[in-house]
């Protein structure tokens, strides 16, 4: 993990086949903001590599610190 340009980078291992990365980011995602998997998903960028991600139920500023690296 890690900040460019103001937009956190978080790198997973899961292969872009079928939608396992998307999937391991928002489980990643999830498990650091203490929501359900449910309330993470990907908004823009399915198939990129950037891409946004909406956490429901987190202030942002929480969000971020639960990210920070």
């Amino acid at each position: 993990m890690g900040e460019r340009a103001g937009a956190i980078v978080i790198r997973v291992t899961a292969p872009p086949v079928d939608g396992k990365a998307n999937a391991a980011l928002c489980a990643f995602v999830a498990a650091r903001a203490g929501v359900p998997r449910s309330r993470v998903r990907v908004v823009r960028g399915a198939a990129s590599r950037d891409k946004v991600v909406r956490v429901e139920g987190v202030e942002a500023a929480a969000l971020r610190a639960a990210l920070a690296p």
